[in-house]
């Protein structure tokens, strides 16, 4: 019986480590060089305009830092960060609260829920400038359709818009942001709840602990680095809104309303101004480069968010 031998293997050469090196990298290059032309290119250029004197679009001798004096001497600036900080202040907290405990309820079960959700989410689909008109129709003068049945009628206002008013009117858009945004902490947290791991509640059940107890020692421990995330874009974006405030008071009554987008607008586009704006700009990145450096260390090393 003969025999026939085998070909000679050639022994597999080993991997080379370094192989996958490279390729995280490259997943993220696209998105890295659309930020680096789309945001950091521009950030850089306004940090310069900011040290110059431009005047009508012309960029003139280098001034230093006489643009951020004078904006940090400047009683509209301090006013701006004022009405911003007020509107976060009662904006934000007011919307993660709604939303947790419309979450909360979401989770326990509704009738009609693939009905119910998509309709909650509409007035955060909405474009900012609807909103706007939309909120501008419903409480304007004497004809609007809440102005005319809810605060003449309460004698709440008289003959003019809420937005018209110099004590109402930031808090009439705080009311309106409050009105668009919520729905969206609410699924958002809605998602985060759906997410959750459900061993530890039927740890929870076996060993009798109450809804509270679940809550409060469960829920909430696994759930925080959702709440973190969702809260921190939503405060940052509060701080930087535009939209809403241009198109129902345009910073009005006064300066009211007058956030700091719409202050390094005005500047911009009102004086010209284009040092003391892009100065504006640069500060208030200084104010959240600072607070979101400490909140991410914080929110990683005790809710393990990031």
């Amino acid at each position: 019986m003969s025999t026939i031998d085998a070909a000679p293997v050639a022994p597999a050469k080993p991997a080379r480590r370094d192989s996958g090196l490279w390729y995280p990298y490259l997943l993220i290059a696209p998105t890295m060089i659309t930020l680096t032309i789309v945001s950091l290119v521009p950030f850089l250029y306004a940090a310069y305009l900011s040290l110059h004197e431009v005047k009508y679009g012309q960029v003139r001798g280098f001034a230093w830092f006489d643009n951020y004096a004078a904006l940090l001497t400047d009683g509209r600036f301090w006013n701006s960060m004022w009405v911003a900080f007020v509107f976060v202040t009662i904006a934000v907290p007011i919307e993660f609260m709604l939303g947790l405990v419309g979450a909360l309820v979401l989770q326990q079960g509704v009738r009609f829920e693939r009905f119910v959700v998509p309709f909650l989410f509409i007035p955060t689909m909405m474009a900012p400038i609807v909103v706007g008109l939309l909120w501008k129709i419903m409480l304007a003068g004497s004809w609007g359709i809440l102005s005319y049945n809810i605060l003449e009628r309460f004698d709440i206002l008289s003959e003019t818009s809420a937005f018209a008013s110099p004590t109402l009117a930031l808090y009439t858009l705080i009311f309106v942001d409050i009105w668009q945004w919520t729905p969206f902490m609410m699924l958002a947290f809605f998602a985060g709840l759906q997410a959750l791991p459900l061993n530890p509640y039927r740890a929870a059940a076996v060993d009798g602990a109450d809804p509270v107890q679940v809550f409060f020692r469960i829920t909430l421990p696994m759930l925080a680095p959702v709440l973190a995330v969702v809260g921190l874009l939503r405060l940052i974006d509060a701080f930087k809104i535009f939209d809403s405030i241009f198109i129902l008071t345009g910073g009005g009554p006064g300066t009211a309303t007058e956030s700091p987008s719409i202050l390094a607008y005005k500047i911009v586009f009102e004086y010209w101004e284009i040092g003391k704006a892009t100065a504006l700009a640069v500060l208030v990145w200084l104010v959240f480069f600072v607070f979101c450096s400490l909140f991410y260390q914080i929110a990683k090393k005790r809710l393990k968010a990031f």
